[in-house]
């Protein structure tokens, strides 16, 4: 079976949920503590060994170029300062042995779209899709168990969680056969259902690993409601011909795409960074006890 080697990060969403930071600068730039959501994605795929990091990227999107790019001057001020921690910290946000590959999508015209355009450099072998939005923290990291699953199934995978049913409307809903030996195979998949015409709770998030099968799919899907491709569309049709599973991930995930989950993720995050955490709890303890007088 082959290894999965490449990674596909969609980034050419506008991010309007937090206009107006994002009027100027990408959402996948917003900064988690002190890393943007970009580069906590960038690094689990790394951490699946996934050595090609390629991004589908719209307008305004060059900031997340320049990140993952070599910065000469910066290097040279911090190497003049002497300050040898920022320094190796800039200069090893990716591996050397990882390449970058930037495409652009012309127009925002769904996730579906979005990798199709990934076609030509993934070729014909597998790979995986994660979405920045959803911050998942997870060990070993939740691309990391997916490709090992991967390499003893090889079928397509898709991470899902339980979700609230009241909440079935913001995500794409996957219908189960019934598992034999821990075997979740997908028999169905629907996006954003109402609640009562959900056929489960589970919900898929922003990480998959897929055959390339899925882009023949994906070029014969017709466009929905805003003229957009859907992932899920492909993957429905996808399911017609291959096994594809759904994978119920250990971890803890952020929704970044929303204010709350945002706001979330950097509380939790901070909270066991090594220079901030300790500060930070007896704030937040002082703070909790002021509230509760």
């Amino acid at each position: 079976m082959a290894k999965v080697n490449k990674a596909v990060f969609p980034v050419a969403g506008m991010g309007t949920r937090f206009l107006p930071a994002t009027k100027a600068s990408p959402k996948e730039m917003m900064p988690v503590v002190d890393k943007p959501l970009i580069q906590y994605a960038v690094e689990e795929a790394v951490a699946a060994g996934i050595t090609e990091m390629i991004f589908v990227t719209g307008r305004n999107k060059r900031p997340i170029e320049d990140h993952f790019d070599k910065a000469f001057e910066l290097e040279a001020e911090l190497e003049q300062r002497g300050n040898r921690h920022l320094l190796q910290m800039v200069r090893n946000i990716i591996p050397r042995r990882v390449s970058c590959v930037y495409l652009r999508q012309p127009q925002a015209l769904g996730l579906g779209h979005a990798i199709l355009c990934a076609a030509s450099v993934v070729g014909n072998a597998p790979f995986a899709v994660v979405l920045a939005d959803d911050l998942i923290d997870a060990d070993p990291p939740v691309l990391r168990q997916m490709t090992d699953a991967f390499a003893r199934r090889g079928a397509s995978l898709i991470a899902v969680q339980k979700v609230a049913r009241t909440e079935t409307r913001q995500y794409g809903i996957v219908k189960l056969d019934t598992p034999r030996g821990g075997d979740y195979r997908i028999t169905g998949i629907v996006e954003k259902p109402a609640p009562s015409a959900a056929p489960s709770t589970l919900g898929v998030v922003g990480r998959y690993v897929l055959t390339p099968r899925i882009f023949d799919h994906l070029r014969r899907v017709k466009p929905g409601a805003g003229g957009e491709i859907q992932l899920t569309d492909g993957i429905a049709a996808l399911l017609k011909e291959e096994d594809v599973y759904a994978y119920e991930f250990s971890g803890v995930r952020y929704d970044c795409g929303s204010k709350l989950g945002y706001l979330k993720a950097n509380v939790a995050y901070a909270l066991n960074h090594p220079e901030v955490g300790p500060e930070l709890r007896r704030y937040m303890r002082a703070l909790v006890s002021r509230l509760e007088r």
